[in-house]
């Protein structure tokens, strides 16, 4: 008899692997839904702004339905494990942030013993056994994350934001240089012919 695969298995399978940081995605996803949206969004009737570019955005691409290709995930380079949701339809708006002590192990050694083998594996110094302990932990940190009371985990907060336009279609242009198209609200002007924003070459003076 085939299982029906679950939500959570499912954003493994659409990620690549299972880690702690699509956790927090996957958890953060499924309190949103809860608390103003209800459902995916098929469309851009739920807005997604996310603060990083870490594990988690996958786990928010897959439970609800904001994808960089529709247009409505909207990434700010903040590096915080921040997320915030709109509702299009209600006009609701939840601001989750997760806590610090989420990725932590309430043993301090142990935290510490984690941190350490990452750096072992990171440099190509592990050996197996200290690869197999990291993969231990790190599955279990994962368990975690997706189990702890909702208030361990993160801050929710309702709050009202104005509702970003909606994505929009431009034309394109042919870039004078490469000859490629391009988006006419990302084309720029070189020696008064229209160009990409990679032939535009850099211009910049400290800031």
């Amino acid at each position: 008899m085939c299982m029906e695969k679950t939500d959570w298995e499912k954003a493994v399978d659409f990620h690549g692997h299972s880690c702690p940081g699509l956790a927090t995605g996957y958890r953060v996803s499924k309190i949103a839904l809860k608390e103003i949206a209800g459902k995916r969004a098929q469309d851009e009737e739920l807005v997604a702004i996310v603060e990083n570019d870490a594990c988690g955005v996958d786990g928010v691409q897959f439970l609800t339905g904001c994808t960089l290709g529709k247009g409505n995930l909207l990434y700010r380079d903040f590096g915080k494990h921040v997320f915030t949701f709109v509702c299009r339809n209600s006009g609701q708006a939840v601001r989750i942030s997760v806590k610090g002590r989420t990725w932590k192990d309430k043993d301090n050694d142990k935290d510490k013993d984690y941190r350490e083998l990452w750096d072992k594996i990171s440099s190509g110094k592990a050996s197996e056994k200290e690869r197999a302990l990291h993969k231990e932990m790190k599955e279990q940190r994962t368990r975690d994350i997706l189990e702890m009371p909702e208030a361990e985990f993160c801050t929710i907060q309702h709050i009202q934001v104005q509702l970003p336009e909606r994505a929009r279609i431009f034309k394109s242009v042919t870039c004078a240089f490469c000859g490629e198209p391009v988006s006419e609200s990302r084309a720029r002007i070189r020696e008064g012919q229209i160009c990409c924003i990679p032939c535009a070459g850099e211009y910049s003076r400290g800031w």
